[in-house]
């Protein structure tokens, strides 16, 4: 059930990526932030219920809530034109959360891929705050590249492999996603330079109640 919930979480940071970039209308976007919010909502709470009490099951979908917030405070904001500070904030706390959820995916579950895509996350949500929070509205198109290929990297790709039954070789995943991370999100900080300078009005954070 938490793999299928991955899927949905990578298609709204798919389409949240593209709002930042300004190819997706907010408004339009916000319906399926609401629609992928309650699904992450839901998910954790049936997951907790039938754990039996089993701390590692009930801290493994305890995480979930995260985005699951995130998602529905995202689509609230949007439809209701609010201003951005607030989901910026909350980021924050989601970014630090994450970084203990990584070191609990490396350390206790022993799930190495899952702690590097954590660390995608905390990376990923401190963006949110710098753009949300403190309205750095020049990180608006890097933010909107890193949250589209998050979606993918992060969401549809071990979504569909877990789904499958291909999700093997964790140590070798591990290694792979933290060096794309390290090559593609370096990459993109150069490529995205004159729209740091020029941000497009489609991408101003005074338009975007909120993105993740």
């Amino acid at each position: 059930m938490a793999n299928v919930g991955l899927l949905f979480v990578g298609a709204v940071l798919f389409m949240n990526g593209l709002m930042l970039l300004g190819k997706v209308e907010a408004r339009a976007a916000a319906v399926f932030n609401l629609f992928v919010g309650a699904l992450q909502v839901l998910t954790p709470t049936y997951l907790i219920f039938v754990a039996d009490n089993d701390p590692k099951k009930i801290l493994a979908a305890s995480g979930i809530y995260l985005f699951g917030f995130t998602y529905l405070y995202v689509g609230i904001g949007l439809l209701a034109g609010l201003d951005t500070t607030g989901v910026g904030y909350y980021s924050l706390f989601v970014a630090v959360a994450a970084l203990g959820y990584s070191f609990v995916n490396f350390r206790i579950l022993k799930d190495y891929p899952f702690g590097a895509i954590w660390l995608y996350w905390a990376f990923l949500w401190f963006l949110f705050f710098l753009l949300l929070g403190l309205k750095k509205d020049e990180l608006t198109a890097y933010t909107g590249w890193v949250t589209a290929i998050e979606g993918w990297v992060t969401g549809v790709i071990p979504a569909g492999l877990l789904l499958a039954g291909y999700w093997k070789h964790p140590d070798e995943a591990a290694i792979a996603l933290g060096v794309f991370a390290v090559v593609v999100f370096g990459a993109l900080w150069p490529l995205t330079r004159h729209s740091r300078h020029r941000p497009t009005p489609a991408a101003s954070t005074t338009e975007l109640s909120a993105p993740t």
